[in-house]
C-alpha cells in the first residue's frame, strides 16, 4: 500500500470531508479523490462511503485508518533511527585498501581516530585489478583505490575523491650501475631485468609504457604483486622494479635506491571511491578527513 494514500484516508477520518484533507494536505479535492480511489483498487471491501454530500469512512475504512497510524509511527521510527544512523559521529566505517595504501594509512587513521566521539574504523586489504576497485564500493563503506594517472578513469557512478598524486620510480639495489646516477633514462633501463605486477594491475601499463618508449619489450624475469617481495628481490640482485615514491618507500638501509626516470614522468592517482549515499555519514566524512590529514604530499 502507498504510505500517501494511507495518510490521506486518515486524514479523511480525522478531518471529515474531502475538502478538509485537500485544504489541509494543499491540494484539490479531486486530487485527494484519485489518491483514495487508487487505495480502493487494492482493497477487497469499500473503505468510503456517501452519507448525503459528504463522504466517510465504512468500518473497514476505519480499521485502516487507524492501521495507517501505526504506520505512521513506525516510518517517524524508522526515519529517527535513519537519521541519528546518518549523523552518529562514533558509528562503524569500513575501510578498504590496496596492501601499499594498507600500509601507509591504517596504522596513522587507526591512531588519529582514537580519541573519544571517533568513528569506529574497521580495515580491510584486497589486491585487486584496477577494474575491480569500483565494484569494492559495495560492500565497503570507502576504498582507495590506485590508477595510472592518465589511465581510463573511474566509473561515473562512482564518487571519487581524489587523495594524492605520487610518482612511480625504478628501484634498484644500491650496488646496482646506475645507483649513483641522479636519474635515469629510458635508453638506460632498455637491458635490464625487471620486476613487474601481475597482468590487470595498474602498474602493468606504466611498465607496458616505457617498453613503447624503448621501442622493445621488456626483460620481465619476475612477476611479485606486493611491493615488499619484489623489494627483496631488487636490493638482492639485478632486477630492477617500478615502485612508488612514498607509500612503498624502501627503508634506510634496505640496500635499494630509487630513480625518477627523466625522460618519461609516470605517477598513479591514490583515490577514495565510495557510493553517493555514504557521503551522507557524518562518521564516513570524518574517516575522509582524516585520511586528508595523514595523507602525504606529491
Amino acid at each position: 500500500m502507498d504510505l500517501y494514500q494511507l495518510r490521506l484516508l486518515r486524514e479523511l477520518g480525522e478531518r471529515g470531508s474531502l475538502a478538509a484533507v485537500a485544504r489541509a494536505s494543499h491540494v484539490s479535492p479531486s486530487a485527494v479523490s484519485q489518491q483514495l480511489t487508487a487505495l480502493q483498487r487494492r482493497i477487497e471491501v469499500p473503505l468510503t462511503e456517501r452519507r448525503g454530500r459528504t463522504l466517510v469512512l465504512t468500518s473497514a475504512g476505519q480499521a485502516l485508518a487507524r492501521a495507517a497510524v501505526d504506520v505512521s509511527v513506525a516510518m517517524g521510527s524508522a526515519e529517527q533511527a535513519v537519521s541519528q544512523y546518518l549523523q552518529d559521529p562514533q558509528a562503524a566505517v569500513s575501510l578498504c585498501a590496496f596492501n601499499s595504501a594498507g600500509l601507509t594509512y591504517f596504522g596513522p587513521l587507526l591512531q588519529d581516530l582514537s580519541g573519544e566521539g571517533s568513528p569506529r574504523l574497521i580495515c580491510y586489504d584486497q589486491d585487486v585489478g584496477q577494474d575491480d576497485f569500483p565494484a569494492l564500493t559495495a560492500d565497503y563503506d570507502l576504498v582507495i583505490a590506485h590508477r595510472l594517472e592518465h589511465s581510463t578513469p573511474w566509473p561515473e557512478a562512482t564518487t571519487v575523491l581524489p587523495l594524492v598524486r605520487e610518482p612511480l620510480d625504478v628501484a634498484m639495489s644500491d650496488r646496482h650501475r646506475l645507483a649513483n646516477a641522479p636519474s635515469v633514462s629510458i635508453g638506460d633501463l632498455i637491458d635490464e631485468e625487471w620486476v613487474s605486477v601481475h597482468d590487470g594491475f595498474p602498474l602493468v601499463h606504466a611498465l607496458q609504457a616505457i617498453a613503447v618508449h624503448a621501442g622493445q619489450p621488456l626483460n620481465i624475469t619476475h612477476r611479485i604483486n606486493e611491493f615488499s617481495t619484489a623489494a627483496a628481490i631488487v636490493s638482492a640482485g639485478p632486477a630492477i622494479a617500478l615502485m612508488p615514491r612514498h607509500t612503498s618507500a624502501p627503508p634506510a638501509g634496505s640496500g635499494i635506491v630509487l630513480k625518477s626516470i627523466h625522460d618519461l614522468p609516470l605517477a598513479r592517482r591514490v583515490d577514495i571511491l565510495c557510493r553517493p549515499e555514504a557521503l551522507h555519514r557524518t562518521a564516513v566524512l570524518q574517516v575522509i578527513a582524516a585520511l586528508r590529514r595523514t595523507s602525504f604530499s606529491a
